[in-house]
């Protein structure tokens, strides 16, 4: 019965707010991670379950967080919870994987750091780009819309949509590339999946 009186005591200590932006959050961001996740792995319960991993990961950091980098943020963790997964089952099926297929990315990366140099990287390659690449990118990576529903709302053919898209995953690898050189080379496999 201590469980019973202690229960609501959990609940109560949750503050509606931080649950409203969470909810806020999820909606708006969980079909373009799950997207993301689907790309590398290409398993839908393994991705569920991946999507929820990084979900939770997002509200036990929710106060270390800016809200403003979320987005960022989700993919960087998304990624490497995705990479994490697709080792472990390479391991369990005794499947060698070279260099070139997979990156060597630590085990339990956890590291604040490394999560906000990444997220850094990414987010000030996109704010070099021209407004509309920008808005275009956005919209089509980081929110998960298709090239006709991006097209449709900012009143563009889908096809330059298409092309405004090319065109910023291409400045943004060359900005990267000219800007973080060193830091970039551990980048490579994220941004060849982000950008895609």
């Amino acid at each position: 019965m201590k469980e019973t009186a202690y229960a609501p005591s959990l609940l109560t200590a949750v503050d509606p707010a931080e649950l409203s932006v969470f909810d806020t959050l999820y909606h708006q961001y969980h079909h373009a991670v799950y997207s993301n996740i689907y790309k590398l792995i290409g398993q839908k319960e393994a991705a569920e379950d991946i999507l929820q991993e990084v979900f939770l990961a997002l509200w036990e950091r929710r106060h270390k967080l800016d809200t403003a980098r979320v987005a960022g943020w989700l993919f960087v963790t998304s990624y490497n919870k995705s990479l994490k997964y697709l080792k472990k089952k390479s391991r369990e099926n005794a499947v060698h994987l070279s260099d070139d297929t997979l990156y060597e990315v630590q085990e339990d990366v956890t590291s604040e750091d490394l999560y906000s140099l990444r997220v850094s990287m990414i987010e000030d390659a996109v704010n070099h780009l021209p407004e509309r690449k920008k808005q275009v990118f956005k919209l089509c990576r980081y929110e998960g819309r298709s090239c006709d529903e991006v097209a449709r709302m900012l009143d563009l053919s889908p096809g330059s949509v298409k092309d405004y898209l090319k065109q910023a995953n291409r400045q943004i690898k060359d900005y990267i590339f000219s800007h973080y050189a060193e830091a970039s080379l551990g980048l490579t496999p994220l941004l060849l999946v982000f950008l895609q």
